[in-house]
């Protein structure tokens, strides 16, 4: 079987990966540090947070951002089910607006026209998610300008865009955003097993997501807020001797001198230590929670094997491009749509999506599986869901583009290390499939 995607795994991959089973550190390390210093300089974003998956880094995104009860987050309905579940987790409500029938991504009129509506209405959204599907980037200074006049905050999904550019910068510059999110599941251009990561050039946003993604702790003395422990730590430094502590008798100097002038040289070396501890505060155990939050923390392994992924990012997108170059010429007589790219912008081609009649959809996408192709379909529509449609009311015919879209679509075979020969091989059945159909 000739999947639709699947992770290229190299003996540097296996190394690095190897190597920091062998460390000290599997969890909570350097290299997590290393790998997020290195995706924000590959994006020329100022921070990156790196997470257990993408899902929890648009859940930590949406905390960062203020999401809760009673806002409204929007997005596409072609997307993956994470895209809109983030908001839920937050105990905020859910829409979506419609999609471009050219580009699969966010329509922009529908955009603005349901922003006005809804402006009108008072139920403005806090938060819209545009998703770059396949990894062709959404029209972001287009949404921007929209964010600028109707006030909402913007968190890009791009779990299939790593490697792809928007008018010259990286997706993940963030730009045009608050918040950017990738994926490194196995399928995605990279990959480290599961795994996610946010970017963003505040931080503030930052230190909250870090503190989110590991139960809402920090161990950063700015940040700490009153005490956690009961002031266990005043009292240790507070130790009284006479009945007075040492701030009544004028501080911990002036007591130690006083013990060992006297000749008590137990009480005066504990006196010194208890100066010590005070002068270091916090001191090494201590942390605070200052958050809800969430074990959502990426392993060090995991860590490593993205790193060494993110070194060979670009040559896995440039294969990509080479290989949907040769779709595009190999499917142009067919009775197939291609995907539509923008020249202006480079797509991270994650997915080549093909549309057929969708009358013959089922009937050619069992043709491909049963011959050994292993096509996919991306993706079933957020909104007629059977849960989005009992808790939430949606229905189909809701969202006409995205359902047009869903009935015609076929991913066909991307990644890597798909031959040329195998990708002929896959253009040749789904021209049998056409045909039997």
């Amino acid at each position: 079987m000739i999947p639709y995607g699947k992770q290229t795994i190299s003996e540097a991959d296996i190394a690095a990966v190897v190597a920091t089973l062998k460390s000290p550190y599997l969890t909570q390390g350097n290299k997590v540090p290393e790998f997020e210093q290195a995706l924000a300089q590959y994006c020329g974003a100022k921070h990156a947070v790196a997470v257990n998956s993408a899902t929890s880094a648009l859940h930590i995104a949406c905390l960062a951002l203020g999401l809760g009860a009673g806002d409204v987050l929007w997005t596409t309905p072609t997307t993956f089910v994470a895209s809109a579940n983030c908001a839920l987790y937050c105990g905020a409500r859910v829409d979506f607006v419609d999609i471009d029938p050219k580009t699969f991504n966010i329509s922009i009129n529908h955009l603005a026209e349901k922003l006005a509506q809804a402006k009108i209405a008072g139920c403005l959204p806090k938060i819209v998610v545009p998703v770059h599907l396949c990894g062709e980037p959404c029209d972001m200074a287009a949404i921007k300008q929209l964010a600028d006049e109707y006030g909402f905050k913007i968190i890009e999904d791009a779990s299939h865009a790593i490697g792809a550019s928007y008018r010259g910068g990286k997706v993940g510059n963030c730009e045009f955003s608050d918040i950017t999110v990738f994926s490194f599941h196995p399928v995605k251009i990279i990959t480290t097993a599961e795994g996610g990561l946010a970017t963003t050039n505040s931080v503030d946003l930052a230190n909250k997501m870090a503190r989110l993604r590991s139960h809402g702790i920090t161990r950063e003395n700015s940040e700490m807020v009153g005490e956690s422990d009961g002031g266990a730590e005043n009292r240790l430094t507070n130790v009284q001797f006479d009945g007075r502590n040492s701030s009544e008798q004028g501080g911990n100097t002036s007591q130690c001198a006083t013990l060992a002038s006297n000749s008590n040289a137990v009480m005066a070396d504990l006196c010194q230590q208890n100066e010590r501890l005070a002068n270091d505060f916090p001191p090494p155990w201590y942390y605070q929670q200052i958050d809800l939050g969430y074990n959502y923390r990426m392993t060090e392994m995991q860590a490593a094997l993205g790193l060494s992924q993110l070194s060979r990012l670009d040559e896995f997108v440039a294969r990509r491009h080479v290989l949907a170059a040769q779709y595009d010429d190999l499917l142009a007589d067919l009775p197939v749509g291609l995907p539509f790219r923008q020249p202006e912008n480079v797509s991270a081609l994650h997915l080549y999506p093909v549309l057929v009649a969708p009358e013959k959809r089922r009937q050619v996408f069992a043709y491909l599986r049963q011959n050994g192709i292993g096509v996919n379909v991306h993706y079933i529509p957020v909104h007629t869901q059977p849960y989005y449609r009992e808790q939430f009311g949606f229905a189909h015919g809701d969202f006409p583009n995205a359902e047009h879209y869903y009935a015609q679509a076929i991913s066909l075979p991307l990644y890597f290390d798909l031959s040329d020969n195998e990708q002929k091989q896959v253009v040749e059945t789904l021209k049998r499939a056409l045909q039997a159909a």
